[in-house]
């Protein structure tokens, strides 16, 4: 299993891969990026240690540039579908133990399913369901951890105010749990336990369903 430390090649880098790639960097995760353009690459040149101009299609070429020895590899094309698609065959060809791909709608996303990709983004649709979780409600953060599980960044309602976490029944009444607080006038989040006592400023990370996060936090 490829840890977090082991080098990942990024191909692709628009916006999206190019984002990657130096957030990766930046993680101390050693990177090589490839893009079909020239133009992108010297932009990139001084910025990523390793950037190079290749077919990301190209099966020999991705083999020469040793794309088959990064136990990860994300495709980061996303307005040319035949050339995602591709990219991530190549990928699967070369047996790259992790492929995460950049998919732009739910059809492309289950094309780089079916070639092979074991992990699909959807970044524009994830993010617009996020904001708009944010904007509807009192929601500070709201984080999908699966389709039935997410984690939501909120103020406590005023029952559980004053109240010891263990005694307010929260998960027998709301079926949430929370998980992590941050203490009114403090910077730094902490566990949350038994004997936590929540305030009208403090901050709460909360997990559970989604239909049961969203009516925990429109409570007063």
């Amino acid at each position: 299993m490829a840890s977090r430390r082991d080098p990942v090649a990024v191909l692709g880098l628009g916006r999206f891969g190019t984002a990657l790639a130096l957030e990766l960097q930046r993680g101390g995760t050693d990177v090589i990026g490839v893009d079909a353009s020239a133009t992108v690459v010297q932009k990139l040149s001084g910025v990523l240690p390793q950037v190079v101009t290749a077919d990301t299609t190209n099966a020999d070429a991705m083999r020469e540039l040793g794309v088959q020895e990064y136990p990860r590899a994300v495709v980061g094309i996303g307005t040319h579908l035949e050339a995602s698609i591709l990219t991530t065959a190549v990928l699967v060809d070369l047996e790259v133990q992790t492929i995460w791909a950049k998919a732009l709608s739910d059809q492309h996303a289950t094309i780089l399913r079916r070639v092979g990709a074991h992990q699909v983004v959807l970044p524009e649709q994830q993010m617009g369901e996020r904001v708009a979780h944010l904007v509807a409600g009192r929601m500070q953060d709201w984080v999908e951890l699966g389709p039935q599980w997410v984690l939501a960044k909120t103020k406590p309602p005023r029952d559980l105010v004053g109240v010891p976490l263990g005694e307010s029944k929260l998960r027998s009444r709301h079926h949430v749990t929370v998980v992590s607080v941050k203490p009114e006038g403090s910077g730094q989040y902490t566990h949350a336990g038994y004997d936590t006592v929540l305030s009208y400023g403090s901050v709460i990370v909360i997990a559970g369903r989604p239909s049961d996060v969203e009516r925990f936090v429109e409570l007063d």
